[in-house]
């Protein structure tokens, strides 16, 4: 089948809508990256209730709006029509592209164009108990677009073996492809219009007073995150390092009350900072400012935010978890995931060693900067070129 040089691409932006996530903040990158590619014609649509309304103000430039005005089909609903049947089809929303992206593990099923699905982890299938009821779909889903026709975008390898092997999609049809990092924004540079003071400034107003130094976690408070166990962690060592926090960021989850009981039972409670969602300037000056980055996951399909520490200058301590491992290499610390013990001794090395710290945040910013949006665009056009095609690697 011969391809048109200048290819449509419809992907699903609903990941844009609301207060800025992880998959969000994917979205946005290979969204942007993917409309500076000369022979691409980028389009977005919105599998929501208010449908295209979602996207309004919130597109990188170069893509288009997709989908009828007006309001739309829940989402819900949509999933539990297409885990049955292929109706509605993808064209309804994105008429005329020759492939359609689902950005977050639900692709439309299509009539005509091709189709590929982005499986970010399988935490679903592997850890159902941890997921909400919506999310543990998500691996019948896949299947279902799969035995479509769908093509499966993984962003690492680990996530990749993973879909092989336990949602039994052929070697062939299953593609990993790293993300990019969004760009740390100089710490000289002015704010943005909407935040007020310097990068300084703004961790003033976010920090209590006291604190002079301060461990960094980021992330929705769900039980994968580990946060209780970093909250013990820190707890064992906040006598030895006066002035020293544990700063939080991130929306409550269905985790919350686990880490507000640990919290509760610290022996230094009134030194760990809760500050929920923070905007992207107050998240760059967390990244910049923070001692240490710490990420004590205990399952995880990529690992963005230490990536964006180590890009903002901070030393990482991380869980030694495959997808961590494949991702962060020797540029973070690694420590058994659940070991409190380990965890504590790690971070109590590296605030208190200078030199350790900037050993990792040299090799963490040579890594960080491996992962760029314009690298993850090029083989996202060559993985939707195949799918058009039906072409594998080593194919004819």
């Amino acid at each position: 089948m011969t391809v048109d040089k200048h290819l449509r691409a419809a992907l699903d932006g609903t990941p844009l809508a609301g207060k800025p996530t992880g998959i969000g903040a994917f979205c946005a990158g290979l969204l942007a990256a993917l409309a500076r590619r000369p022979d691409l014609d980028v389009g977005a649509f919105a599998i929501s209730r208010r449908g295209r309304a979602d996207l309004d103000g919130k597109l990188p430039e170069g893509v288009r709006p997709l989908g009828p005005r007006g309001r739309n089909v829940p989402a819900r609903v949509l999933h539990s029509s297409w885990r049955i049947w292929p109706f509605p089809p993808a064209e309804l929303w994105a008429g005329g592209a020759g492939v359609v992206h689902g950005t977050n593990f639900v692709v439309p099923p299509a009539w005509r164009a091709a189709t590929v699905v982005t499986v970010h982890d399988l935490t679903p299938l592997r850890y159902p108990n941890w997921c909400l009821p919506a999310a543990r779909a998500y691996p019948e889903l896949v299947r279902r677009a799969v035995a479509r026709g769908a093509w499966v975008h993984a962003d690492s390898e680990f996530v990749a073996d993973e879909v092989r092997s336990l949602l039994r999609v052929p070697a062939e049809r299953v593609r990993a492809i790293y993300p990019g990092i969004p760009p740390v924004p100089d710490p000289t540079a002015a704010e943005p219009p909407e935040e007020t003071g310097s990068p300084s400034g703004a961790l003033r107003a976010l920090l209590p007073p006291s604190v002079t130094s301060y461990v960094l976690a980021l992330g929705t408070v769900e039980p994968r995150k580990g946060f209780p166990d970093l909250v013990k962690a820190f707890g064992r060592i906040a006598g030895r390092h006066p002035g020293l926090a544990l700063v939080i960021a991130g929306p409550d989850g269905w985790a919350t009350h686990e880490l507000s009981r640990a919290v509760g039972a610290s022996s230094s409670p009134e030194r760990v900072v809760r500050l929920g969602w923070v905007s992207t300037a107050q998240r760059d000056s967390l990244l910049r400012g923070a001692t240490v980055f710490a990420y004590p996951s205990l399952y995880e399909g990529f690992g963005l935010p230490p990536l964006e520490a180590m890009a903002a200058g901070t030393a990482v301590v991380a869980s030694d978890i495959a997808a961590l491992r494949e991702v962060l290499g020797d540029a973070a610390l690694l420590v058994p995931a659940g070991d409190e013990e380990a965890l504590t001794g790690a971070l109590d090395h590296l605030i208190g060693d200078d030199a350790a710290r900037e050993a990792l945040v040299s090799k963490g910013r040579q890594r960080a900067a491996l992962f760029t949006w314009e690298r993850c665009a090029e083989q996202m056009e060559r993985l939707y070129r195949d799918a058009i095609q039906g072409d594998v690697p080593g194919g004819g």
